[in-house]
């Protein structure tokens, strides 16, 4: 896409990054009352059968998602007009999904402003290793990135730590605003954990959050890593990066069904949140099907999102994600090339 395309794909966007405070009451209503409700039916359903205790924590996990979302657009400012109520609702959000808001923002914009830079990866995303870094790694390095990208680390291990236990730890170069806000966070979180084992039992408590934290944290991850972890996806060097590009072609559009697009706050329409992020998630359908190029993007369905679990490295020549499998392969043609003699040789 040339500039001046690109210049005019901004003036139509424009007037949906300002925020409806209307719009975004309406969201919290509709995500946090069946939440909470949902919570208490669950406390409520334990005294006659756990499974039916499950079964509500998974609908209550797929609510924390929403809120999720609330809080994602809050770090990004994009949610309310004024700065002070994305901060009150952003923290108050990042406490119940357990992500200190001041860290996370940091963290995400800094994705948003990297997003597919080879030279820039490492801070908010997935850990991404190209074929060539991968073959000339040392032997701990390609143990540490396999089991980094087994599916049990990414989205089961990888969920309980980052959200238990890394979020609880400022990072070294935090300024003191968001390392305050970070011991608030954790505060909060000890206080409601303690005001719940006194009232209701800390075990009680336990069989009702601990489904919906883990089943919450397996499905942000997922949208996290299917949306940018395609087989096409766009992955450039510093002098060859362009931020256009990135959005539209290194971040994809997540075509779920209604139900799950509403549960998970439009946030399948991921290249055009990445194009510009001060849209709120309840404009960025309508953003979508109003503009014809931003319909012309990566798109994916369920069934094709469960092939990206196979994609671990970027292949820098031909331009695309493959497989371990894939460089085994590779690596065996190369060698054995070399190791069998020619005809000459051997005349």
């Amino acid at each position: 896409m040339d500039k001046q395309n690109q210049k005019e794909l901004r003036k139509q966007i424009a007037p949906y990054e300002k925020s409806s405070t209307k719009n975004s009451v309406r969201q919290m209503i509709n995500t946090l009352v069946p939440f909470f409700a949902l919570w208490i039916l669950a406390y409520v359903s334990i005294s006659y059968s756990y499974l039916i205790t499950l079964a509500i924590t998974a609908v209550a996990a797929g609510f924390l998602v929403r809120a999720f979302i609330i809080f994602h657009d809050c770090c990004h400012g994009s949610f309310f007009k004024n700065k002070r109520a994305n901060n009150i609702i952003g923290t108050i959000t990042g406490i119940m999904t357990f992500c200190p808001y001041e860290q996370w923002k940091h963290s995400h914009n800094v994705h948003h402003a990297t997003n597919s830079n080879l030279n820039k990866r490492g801070t908010g995303d997935v850990w991404v290793l190209t074929v060539d870094e991968y073959m000339s790694s040392s032997f701990w390095t390609r143990l540490g990135y396999r089991l980094y990208r087994n599916p049990i680390t990414m989205f089961i291990i990888g969920p309980i730590y980052v959200f238990l236990i890394q979020y609880r730890f400022n990072r070294k170069d935090a300024r003191k605003k968001e390392r305050v806000n970070t011991y608030i966070t954790n505060i909060a979180l000890v206080a409601i954990i303690t005001l719940f084992s006194l009232t209701i039992g800390f075990k009680t408590f336990l069989m009702i959050q601990g489904p919906i934290f883990l089943i919450s944290g397996i499905l942000g991850v997922w949208l996290f890593y299917v949306q940018h972890q395609f087989e096409d996806s766009y992955f450039e060097t510093e002098e060859n990066w362009d931020y256009v590009k990135a959005a539209l072609q290194g971040s994809s559009y997540y075509k779920l069904p209604k139900v799950l697009q509403w549960i998970t706050g439009n946030i399948g329409y991921h290249h055009i949140h990445h194009l510009s992020s001060r849209i709120p998630n309840y404009y960025l359908e309508e953003v979508h099907n109003k503009n014809e190029v931003l319909q012309d993007v990566p798109t994916i369905n369920l069934p094709k999102s469960l092939e990206s679990l196979k994609f671990k490295l970027w292949d820098e020549e031909n331009k695309k994600f493959v497989s371990f499998k894939r460089v085994k392969q590779v690596k065996e043609k190369i060698k054995n090339a070399y190791s069998t003699p020619n005809k000459e040789q051997t005349s």
